[in-house]
């Protein structure tokens, strides 16, 4: 039987996002295999991790370009964008979680590029006059990786609706976020 490395990846993520210190073996039981398949596809937790944060970098550099940032009012952007991150919303809390760790000079730029992007859709809503402007873009991009990647987690153990994402994370950041 051929075991799927996305799979192995996905189930991976969700389980290390839950459990950031996870032993290899527990890891395989989480994703249903055995050690010895997770041995063959990553040797050791160090390529595991660095696979991850590959794909979690990947992943939510994809969710920015679907969410068309740069279009329309800042605030609808920011709705794009937190629907496109809810189903990568495990990669992202598993990045999220990882982002103090980097050794990678190509994760942290990729880290980098993307947090860069965020605090760019945050200063231009500041500057339209629809995000408040006494909050740092940098506390914004906190609020929104720590929203996004707490709400994936409760979608993904049935604490709240996967329909109900969008709305919650966007309705309580840009409410804290909006100029009044």
């Amino acid at each position: 039987m051929s075991v799927d490395r996305d799979r192995i990846l996905r189930e991976a993520a969700e389980c290390l996002g839950k459990r950031p210190t996870a032993t290899q073996d527990e890891i395989a039981a989480a994703v249903g295999v055995s050690r010895a398949t997770l041995h063959r596809h990553f040797a050791k937790r160090g390529a595991l991790l660095e696979a991850l944060d590959r794909l979690a970098i990947s992943q939510l550099g994809e969710a920015m370009t679907i969410s068309r940032c740069q279009e329309g009012t800042a605030a609808e952007a920011l709705q794009r964008l937190v629907a496109a991150c809810r189903p990568v919303s495990g990669y992202l809390r598993l990045l999220y979680i990882r982002a103090q760790d980097f050794e990678s000079d190509q994760l942290t730029e990729g880290w980098a590029e993307i947090d860069a992007q965020l605090r760019q859709l945050f200063l231009r809503g500041q500057r339209s006059g629809e995000f408040r402007r006494d909050l740092p873009t940098l506390w914004l991009n906190q609020a929104f990786f720590s929203l996004v990647a707490g709400a994936g987690r409760s979608a993904n153990t049935g604490r709240i609706a996967r329909s109900d994402f969008t709305g919650m994370v966007t309705e309580l950041l840009l409410r804290g976020a909006r100029s009044s």
